[in-house]
């Protein structure tokens, strides 16, 4: 049996409206051994993202208040995150939506609903210099 190296404990951030979206990644990403900071909309993140230092954020783009393009924007701007991946969340899988994470700084697009797969290969291959 081989086994994978386990990830050194690092903090993924999940930003969705969706309780349902956000506990699936909790879930997925818990069980892979990250620890995760969970935000309802970009306010919340915003918030939060200061304590936690995620070393990924995942963020949905059609959120109240703040979408996930002025979120990831935002976060991008900030002189303590700008590094820090941004994975954009959306079920619509449009170039232009791709386009528009991209010109914001979104390091990948991620289309819902997304398998434990999907979601663990997306991590791992923007964390691989953190680990």
């Amino acid at each position: 049996m081989t086994t994978s190296p386990q990830p050194t404990g690092l903090t993924i951030m999940v930003i969705d409206d969706s309780s349902t979206i956000r506990r699936s990644a909790e879930i997925f990403l818990t069980q892979a051994g990250y620890r995760v900071v969970l935000a309802d909309d970009g306010f919340d993140a915003l918030a939060k993202i200061n304590d936690h230092h995620p070393a990924l954020v995942f963020c949905d783009i059609l959120m109240p208040r703040l979408d996930g393009y002025q979120t990831c924007a935002l976060i991008k701007k900030s002189a303590r995150f700008h590094a820090t991946p941004v994975l954009m969340l959306s079920s619509k899988d449009g170039l232009f939506d791709r386009a528009r994470g991209a010109m914001v700084g979104a390091s990948a697009y991620l289309t819902k609903p997304f398998s434990k797969d999907s979601l663990l290969a997306a991590v791992r291959e923007h964390t691989a210099a953190k680990a």
